[in-house]
C-alpha cells in the first residue's frame, strides 16, 4: 500500500512539475520580454507554443505508443521537461528559449494524457477515485500555486533561477518515478478510432466547446495580468508575486469546493466557474485600478480557475466512462489547444491595444460559456461522477 501511495505521489508531482513549467512565464512575462528585448504579446509566445505542441503531441504520442510500457515512456518525458527547464535558465537568445519551450510542450501532451489514466492500475479498485482525483489535483495547483512561487523566486534571485529549480524538481521526480513506478506495460490500448469515436458523442461535443469558451477567456487574460498589475495597478514587480499567491490559495480553495460541487452538478459548477471569470475579468480595467480591488477580484478569479480542470474533466470523463485514457487525450489536447489560442489572441490584442481592453475581451468570452452548458441535456447531471 506504501508503494501504492508513492507512485500516485510521483505521478502528482511530475504534473505539478509540467504544468507550472508549462505556465510560469505568466508571472515573469514582462521580465522575460525585458532580457531578449521583445514586447509583452511576443514574449507570450512562450506561453503560446507549448500549448500548442501539447494538442498535437497529446493524441500523436499516445497513438504512437500505445504498446510500449507506460512507466518507460513516463521517465523519459520527465527526463525532456529537466533538459527543457535547464534550456530555459541558460537560454542566451530568445529563440533558444522557444525551443525550450517546445520541448515542455512535448511534455505535457504525452505525460499528461498518459499518467491520469494509471490510477486503477496502481491501487485497489475502492481507491481508484481517491487516486485520480490526487493526480488531477496537480493541475489546479501547478496553474495556482506553482505560478506564484515560481515567480517570488524570480523576483527574489532572477528568472532564470526559477527555470532551474524547476529543473531540479524534475531530475527529483524522474529519480522518484524510476524507484517507485511498477512496470506498467500496455494494457489499454488508444487508437485513432476510439479517439474520433469520442469525438462524435454529443456530451464531448458540449465539454469541447464549453471547455474552449472559458480556457480562451481564463488565458487570453491570464497571460498579461502581471503587465495589468504593474502598468494598471501600479504595484511593484516585487508585490506582483505576492498577488499571485493570493490568487493561488484561493484556487486551491477553489479546486476543492468545485470538487464537492461537481459530483451533485457538474453543470452549474461549470456555469459558476465561468460566470465568476467573467464578472473578475470585466470589472478589473474599473475596480482594479487600486491594489485593495485587484486583490479581492483576483481572489475571486481564483475560486473560479481553480474549478475549471476539474469541471472540464468530470464533464469528459463523464462523455466516456468505458475509456478513461481516451477521454483525459481529449481533454489534454483540446485544453492545451485553447490555451495556445488564448495566449496568442490576448498577445496580439495587448500589442494593438491596451492591457485593459484583453480584459474585457476575455470577461465577454467567458460569458458565452453558459450557451453549450445550458443547452446540455439535463440528464448529463444525473450521470455519476468519476470522483464520488
Amino acid at each position: 500500500m506504501a508503494t501504492t501511495k508513492l507512485a500516485v505521489a510521483s505521478l502528482t508531482l511530475g504534473i505539478f512539475a509540467i504544468v507550472t513549467s508549462e505556465i510560469l512565464p505568466i508571472g515573469l512575462l514582462t521580465t522575460i520580454g525585458a532580457e531578449f528585448g521583445v514586447s509583452d504579446g511576443v514574449a507570450g509566445l512562450t506561453m503560446t507554443l507549448p500549448g500548442i505542441v501539447a494538442a498535437v503531441a497529446a493524441p500523436a504520442l499516445t497513438v504512437a505508443t500505445a504498446r510500449l510500457d507506460r512507466r518507460v515512456m513516463l521517465c523519459a518525458l520527465m527526463a525532456v521537461l529537466a533538459v527543457a527547464d535547464v534550456l530555459a535558465a541558460v537560454a542566451g537568445s530568445y529563440g533558444v528559449m522557444l525551443v525550450s519551450r517546445v520541448l515542455v510542450g512535448l511534455t505535457i501532451g504525452g505525460f499528461w494524457s498518459i499518467a491520469a489514466g494509471l490510477a486503477g492500475r496502481l491501487v485497489p479498485p475502492s481507491a481508484v477515485a481517491t487516486a485520480t482525483a490526487v493526480i488531477f489535483s496537480a493541475v489546479p495547483l501547478g496553474s495556482v500555486l506553482g505560478v506564484p512561487a515560481g515567480t517570488f523566486i524570480g523576483h527574489l534571485a532572477g528568472w532564470r533561477t526559477a527555470f532551474a529549480v524547476l529543473a531540479a524538481l524534475s531530475v527529483l521526480v524522474l529519480f522518484a518515478l524510476l524507484r517507485v513506478l511498477p512496470r506498467l506495460p500496455a494494457h489499454q490500448v488508444t487508437s485513432s478510432g476510439v479517439l474520433l469515436g469520442l469525438l462524435r458523442e454529443r456530451g464531448t461535443k458540449i465539454a469541447l466547446l464549453a471547455t474552449f469558451l472559458i480556457v480562451l477567456a481564463h488565458f487570453g487574460t491570464y497571460t498579461y495580468v502581471t503587465p495589468f498589475l504593474e502598468q494598471v495597478t501600479r504595484l511593484h514587480p516585487a508585490a506582483v508575486s505576492g498577488v499571485l499567491l493570493v490568487y493561488g490559495a484561493a484556487g486551491i480553495a477553489g479546486n476543492f469546493l468545485a470538487g464537492r460541487a461537481v459530483a451533485t452538478s457538474p453543470r452549474l459548477a461549470f456555469l459558476t466557474c465561468g460566470g465568476l471569470i467573467a464578472a473578475a475579468t470585466l470589472l478589473l480595467p474599473l475596480a482594479g485600478t487600486t491594489p485593495a480591488g485587484a486583490v479581492v477580484l483576483l481572489v475571486v478569479w481564483g475560486l473560479a480557475y481553480g474549478g475549471v480542470p476539474v469541471c472540464s474533466q468530470t464533464w469528459f470523463i463523464n462523455a466516456a466512462p468505458g475509456t478513461p485514457e481516451a477521454a483525459t487525450v481529449v481533454f489534454t489536447s483540446s485544453f492545451q489547444a485553447t490555451f495556445a489560442l488564448g495566449a496568442l489572441l490576448g498577445g496580439a490584442v495587448v500589442d494593438a491595444t491596451e492591457v485593459t481592453t484583453v480584459m474585457i475581451c476575455g470577461g465577454l468570452v467567458a460569458l458565452l460559456t453558459a450557451w453549450p452548458l445550458t443547452r446540455a441535456n439535463a440528464a448529463a447531471d444525473s450521470r455519476p461522477s468519476p470522483r464520488r
